[in-house]
């Protein structure tokens, strides 16, 4: 081959081989853009669970309100039905010892006058000291054995982005007494609690209300405090409107000491 001939190949070669790593160079930095558009469009949407509802308009026709004696009347037939299924040799029942305790729990915080009962899922592992994956599983424990129920719900938020901005907010729940349970009490479904546990259960009850109180935002402790009324509702909606200002006053404030960067 001449020398010439050689040379020019030479630097063919050259050529394709620094285009051939511009190009992956190129499509490399092309993959890296594309996961972080990806991301940051993952970061501003908003996961719903599927079949949720407004807070704020689904719960008047899913809340009841009850009494003292139903809610421990369901408490029992729990109790009842968890001893009644539990196989020999086994720890726990169809329930398990989480699920009666989130029973328990949500006993003393169910408001009886409109049945509101929308603890969230940090609120109650952390009042219980349980894991999230033991809640969850309790809860769903609960509903396939018919003393639960609940509606999954959402908000809005003053985000900026496409689409509607909304986030999901704790389930509403609802305390039933399935009749297979009902019936393993006998007669004492139909006896009034004993005196003796009166002064204690109001104590109980009254202790985690208010520690569930102290949570809540605006709106929510408005709508707790006033029920499903129109008064209830009219302070909801200007509780949310303030919640909502206030979080964006602080999203703002972030973004604003974000951006300044010392050299």
């Amino acid at each position: 081959m001449p020398a010439d001939t050689a040379l020019l190949v030479t630097q063919e070669q050259h050529l394709t081989t620094v285009a051939a790593a511009a190009g992956g160079d190129f499509f490399k930095r092309l993959g890296v853009l594309a996961q972080a558009c990806t991301g940051a469009r993952a970061q501003g949407r908003t996961r719903l669970h599927r079949n949720s509802h407004r807070a704020g308009s689904c719960e008047a026709t899913f809340w009841r309100s009850t009494t003292r004696q139903e809610v421990q009347k369901i408490i029992k037939a729990a109790q009842r039905y968890e001893l009644h299924g539990r196989k020999p040799g086994r720890r726990n029942g169809p329930l398990g010892s989480i699920a009666l305790e989130i029973l328990a729990l949500f006993g003393n915080l169910v408001s009886f006058k409109t049945g509101r009962l929308d603890p969230s899922l940090d609120w109650i592992m952390d009042k219980l000291k349980r894991s999230r994956d033991a809640v969850v599983r309790a809860l769903k424990a609960l509903r396939d054995h018919g003393f639960l129920d609940w509606l999954r719900r959402f908000e809005p938020t003053p985000n900026e982005g496409r689409g509607p901005q909304v986030r999901q907010v704790s389930n509403a729940y609802r305390l039933f007494a399935p009749k297979r349970a009902l019936a393993l009490l006998g007669r004492w479904s139909g006896r009034p609690s004993l005196p003796d546990d009166d002064d204690l259960a109001r104590a109980d009850r009254k202790a985690v209300e208010a520690e569930h109180v102290a949570s809540l935002d605006l709106g929510s402790f408005a709508s707790f405090q006033c029920g499903d009324t129109p008064l209830g509702r009219a302070l909801a909606q200007m509780g949310q409107a303030l919640d909502l200002r206030e979080s964006a006053k602080r999203t703002e404030s972030q973004s604003t000491s974000y951006s300044y960067i010392p050299m």
